[in-house]
């Protein structure tokens, strides 16, 4: 997707108010409470710890990210890859990217709205506009009503009171009194208390539905090939590829014309690509990387049962008028996801997993539909990928079951890593400056960047 084509309410551009969250005046972060310094050390030191961080504060996280550096993950600080940062200290980038997404979803503004020279060739990051100020002033209003009143949990978000919109109603409008209710169910949904299936019995019932549990263990890897098209684009769409190799390895290419877009997960890390962005390529940290871990994961079902924690069902829904179970399910760090299964052919219709950020939830949403079978397993051959920063529509034309895939595709998972040094990568993929890294976390970013180079040189030859 081209990012300069989404209409501005929707832009959620990972750009878009890049230096507009730079947010929240100084010294508004809090100290670390021994609680919360407590599950911090927990996640870094047990994996499979189910913990929420939706009650960290900034300066939490910043320390939660700390220990993840000790137990061998370094990701890069929003103060170290961006310019002007007041408040937002100490979060890793992708998470302060993911904050810009949701402030201009509940805004409906884009990059220009609040960056000198945004879209140009000479932006000014780091220039203090007066909606860039205001934009600081509002944060640190949401976190002082948040730790007064809620813990420090995000109940109040940019989104409780603008709703799409850069000054919020005051006012209630007759004809949303008496129209048509708009309802917008919340990220944690009650159990249902009757009158619905178990657990259990849903994911049976989509194991059976894909072609039963046998098939299912048969398929070990995908290799597929089709076009996606980016939300408010026309057009036939750029050519995109799809890899995914038993049991969550994942990795996810669009050639735009402007480069390539990937999104990747290796089995233990995710990576994402975006061309002519501020930061084109960043690794995804705490619950962003077990959202894609579980993305990998759903391409081979047989064992949903274990994919997450605490899943229960909910109360029915209707979506494009298909009657719809409800499942939902806990995650490690603070990861929730919705399952949403076709009550009559079983079939999953779609999922949303949610991750925190410093300002709120962060949402994916995939849809699924026009299954298929691929060696005697259903597939679904269009899915629309949507997440605050953008959407994209994959329209899937060639699947093959058990194909045999490259390690390179996932970033050279099954060896070490290549030795290409750094001056030979492309300056797109030089977005982490090693003086700013540890060794191994530059290594990891080399592994990303090498097998993007590597998909390239497979893209270019003929089949």
């Amino acid at each position: 997707m081209k990012l300069w084509s989404m209409r501005p309410a929707v832009a959620g551009m990972v750009l878009v108010w890049l230096v507009s969250v730079t947010m929240a005046a100084s010294g508004t972060m809090m100290p670390i409470s021994a609680r919360s310094s407590n599950a911090a050390a927990s996640r870094a030191n047990h994996e499979s710890a189910r913990v929420s961080v939706s009650s960290l504060s900034v300066s939490d996280r910043s320390a939660l990210a700390m220990l993840q550096a000790e137990a061998g993950q370094q990701p890069q600080m929003s103060e170290q890859a961006f310019k002007n940062i007041q408040v937002l200290k100490g979060i890793p980038v992708d998470e302060f990217l993911d904050t810009m997404g949701l402030i201009s979803a509940a805004l409906s503004l884009c990059c220009g709205d609040c960056h000198t020279g945004a879209g140009t060739s000479n932006p000014k990051w780091e220039d203090d506009p007066p909606r860039k100020r205001t934009a600081r002033s509002m944060i640190q209003m949401v976190n002082t009503i948040n730790r007064g009143n809620f813990n420090g949990r995000h109940v109040v978000t940019c989104w409780t009171c603008h709703r799409g919109q850069p000054r919020p109603a005051a006012t209630p409008a007759i004809d949303r009194i008496y129209g048509e209710p708009v309802l917008e169910p919340a990220d944690i949904l009650p159990p249902a208390t009757s009158g619905v299936p178990t657990v259990d019995q849903i994911f049976d019932k989509y194991i059976q539905a894909l072609g039963g549990a046998n098939r299912l263990a048969s398929v070990t890897s995908y290799a597929v090939k089709g076009t996606s098209i980016g939300y408010g684009e026309v057009g036939a769409g750029d050519a995109a590829e799809l890899y995914a190799r038993s049991p969550n390895l994942l990795a996810t290419f669009v050639h735009q014309r402007e480069g390539i877009m990937a999104r990747v997960f290796d089995g233990r890390n995710g990576y994402f690509m975006l061309p002519l962005t501020v930061v084109e390529e960043y690794p995804r940290t705490n619950g962003a990387v077990e959202g894609a871990k579980l993305e990998a994961e759903m391409l081979f079902p047989g064992r949903i049962k274990e994919f997450l924690s605490s899943w229960r069902v909910s109360y029915p829904v209707s979506l494009d008028g298909h009657d719809i179970q409800v499942v939902q399910g806990a995650g490690a760090q603070g990861l929730v996801a919705t399952l949403y299964f076709d009550k009559d052919s079983g079939l999953l219709n779609r999922m949303i997993h949610y991750h925190d950020s410093a300002v709120g939830r962060v949402p994916t949403q995939i849809d699924y539909s026009d299954y298929r079978p691929v060696a005697g397993v259903m597939f679904a051959f269009k899915w629309s990928y949507g997440w605050p920063s953008g959407r994209q529509e994959y329209t899937w034309t060639d699947v093959q079951a058990n194909a045999p895939i490259d390690a390179t595709r996932f970033g050279a998972i099954d060896g070490p890593v290549g030795q290409m040094g750094r001056d030979d990568l492309p300056r797109r993929f030089g977005m982490f400056d090693p003086p700013l890294q540890r060794a191994h976390h530059v290594e990891a970013v080399r592994a990303f960047a090498a097998a993007a180079v590597s998909h390239a040189r497979h893209h270019e030859q003929p089949d």
